[in-house]
């Protein structure tokens, strides 16, 4: 038996798989699971009154609709590399957008543990994953996979999932609007223009297409007499595919639709508080949904899952936060975080020198993007609306039921923040180092730590990620840095390059006094050993230094933009800070745009188009 081989059946040894050794398998549910893409809870069945989803409403009035679930990332690939592991992303390092990072051969995706205890699997079509799927992940994972491939009686677990609905869908034109873009409604957060109100009604008219195909594949199960057999799962992979949603860790981002039907044979494994057409207030996150179907089926999910199951034997008690991860997205570095108790929703920005709007060449094809950005170029918005084209606060706090478009930050009104606020930053962090979230590294950290090791493996190496002293770095650069300067000095000269790194950036954000008071210790940081101590302080240089040394630390980003120096993913950092400066990489514009792409064979399939695009936004 292979290495792998003996790892899952290990895994499987831990698992209480009670169906496989005493059940017949007529006693197992079916699972169906219908997914759709970048859609938040836009439906009829939710009170939306202007969406038109008759199938999914129907759906939603024979079974129970969750309110207050999550995604775990607002982007797809994280979001569902989280679904299929039962593993926050930053736990595995599969957290960037999209990246190719590998899993320890211990921790299957769950669909091998139904697969072990008798389920065909098959998914129709979309993975995206941001880890390589292992073998014996799938029965069939294809555009031809159906349950119908299975042995006859044998209990399946089938994915269908659409595209109808993606981002790419709502912008493609010509299109003749169904929903009257007047009747729309235009969130407080964009600007109220013909190109956003067609933007808004194509998205609702993708959401009826989408509900149509919930239909055929309903009928479909019907007509094979399984309905009163399977169990039927309705998600989004996270919120609408529009600027400030998908892709964000506010509402319109993280937002999504969960509908469950169980039906009357299979009732006792329902979520608890299952009636027809119920509303569950319970907070579930899309991470949830492997433990739930392995519970659904009767196996004990693995200790090492952080999803919690809602349904089916092991059901959990219900988790008192949600959590969510916002990490580079695409091309463009960010890390941010967010945890909600339901009516709070905090997110702590470690990047609050990004703004929310940065450029991203995908995201800015769609329509409302540009006339988003066009109108604060032109001065024409609102505060709430040019709030997204500003450099971001390093903390905010939304009450929700005040305010569910998430548009007033409370975080620097204490009078108004309350305990929440102090009661929010402490369970985020206990989160970050529960998971040992590895997003508090850059990428060409993580991957240098790593060795030849898994991320995951490294996450747990307390040596190699001393996570609790990195997360007080990033804190104390990013919180409130002018008033830890004297700290931020001396963390440049940490031995470990992650403090270097963060007390670079926080000296930046600290302002141009700090950074000349620091002026010896960051010009010895352009020759550090590692790659991302020498980006930060080159941009703290390039931004507050004088004409000389600003020069030097822009030739410290020109050369490190280039691959060959220290490798792909420290290029992307470099180039990404550069495209951030703005006019202020103009001396070294020219010499970059000659630097040659990386060869396609040095970097995983995932990632080749970043930087070309990174090259792109640095000419315009």
């Amino acid at each position: 038996m292979s290495t792998r081989g003996l790892a899952l059946s290990a895994v499987l040894a831990a698992c209480f798989v009670a169906p496989a050794a005493v059940a017949r398998a007529q006693e197992r549910p079916n699972i169906l699971w219908l997914s759709s893409e970048d859609n938040g809870p836009q439906l009829g069945a939710y009170g939306d009154a202007y969406a038109t989803t008759p199938a999914l409403d129907r759906l939603a009035s024979r079974g129970v609709r969750f309110t207050r679930a999550w995604a775990a990332a607002p982007v797809c690939a994280p979001s569902r590399t989280a679904i299929i592991t039962g593993l926050v992303a930053q736990s595995t390092g599969g957290h960037n957008m999209r990246s190719q990072v590998p899993l320890p051969s211990d921790l299957p995706m769950f669909p091998a543990l139904l697969r072990a205890a008798g389920y065909y699997a098959s998914n129709n079509v979309k993975e995206d994953y941001n880890h390589p799927t292992p073998p014996g992940t799938w029965d069939d994972s294809s555009r031809k996979a159906h349950w119908r491939g299975r042995r006859p009686g044998q209990p399946f677990f089938a994915v269908f999932n659409s595209v109808t609905t993606h981002e790419s869908q709502v912008r493609l034109r010509p299109h003749v609007a169904v929903h009257d873009p007047a009747q729309v409604r235009v969130p407080p957060f964009h600007p109220d223009t013909p190109e956003v109100r067609q933007d808004w009604a194509q998205y609702y008219d993708k959401l009826t297409e989408m509900d149509r195909e919930v239909a055929a594949r309903l009928a479909e199960l019907e007509a094979d007499g399984l309905a009163d057999s399977t169990i039927v799962v309705y998600w989004g992979d996270h919120g609408v595919g529009l600027p400030r949603g998908k892709r964000w860790l506010y509402p319109a981002g993280l937002d999504v639709p969960l509908i469950v039907h169980v039906p009357e044979r299979f009732r006792h494994l329902a979520p608890e508080g299952y009636a027809a057409g119920r509303a569950l207030d319970r907070l579930v996150s899309l991470l949830d949904l492997g433990p739930s179907m392995l519970s659904a089926a009767g196996i004990q999910p693995p200790a090492w899952m952080q999803g919690q199951a809602f349904m089916g034997r092991f059901a959990a008690k219900p988790r008192p936060w949600l959590h969510a991860g916002r990490d580079r997205m695409d091309e463009r570095v960010d890390a941010s975080r967010a945890i909600s108790d339901g009516r709070y929703l905090y997110i702590r920005n470690f990047r609050p020198d990004r703004r929310q709007g940065e450029f991203l060449a995908y995201m800015f094809e769609t329509p409302t993007t540009r006339v988003w950005k066009a109108w604060h170029d032109a001065g024409r918005l609102t505060p709430v609306q040019d709030a997204f084209w500003r450099p971001k606060a390093a903390e905010e706090l939304y009450d929700l039921q005040a305010d569910p478009d998430a548009v007033m930050n409370l975080a620097a009104d204490a009078a108004r923040a309350g305990p929440a606020l102090v009661r929010c930053r402490e369970a985020l962090r206990a989160h970050l180092l529960a998971t040992r979230d590895l997003g508090l590294l850059t990428e060409a950290d993580m991957h240098r730590r790593r060795g030849a090791r898994t991320p995951y493996a490294l996450a747990q190496d307390e040596q190699a990620y001393p996570i609790a002293r990195i997360l007080e770095a990033a804190d104390r650069a990013t919180r409130a840095p002018a008033d830890q300067g004297d700290a931020l000095v001396r963390g440049l000269a940490d031995p470990d390059p992650a403090v270097r790194y963060w007390s670079a950036l926080g000296l930046s954000l600290a302002g141009p006094t700090w950074v000349a008071r620091a002026g010896d210790a960051l010009r010895r940081l352009l020759d550090d050993p590692e790659a991302w101590p020498r980006v930060s302080a080159a941009d703290a240089l390039a931004r507050h230094g004088d004409a000389e040394v600003g020069r030097r630390a822009l030739d410290t980003l020109a050369t490190l933009a280039d691959y060959r120096t220290a490798g792909n993913h420290a290029a992307m950092l470099a180039l990404d800070t550069l495209v951030a400066l703005e006019a202020r990489a103009e001396p070294v514009r020219t010499r970059v745009l000659g630097l040659a792409e990386p060869p396609k064979s040095l970097v995983p399939q995932r990632e080749q188009e970043y930087v070309g695009r990174l090259l792109k936004s640095l000419a315009r």
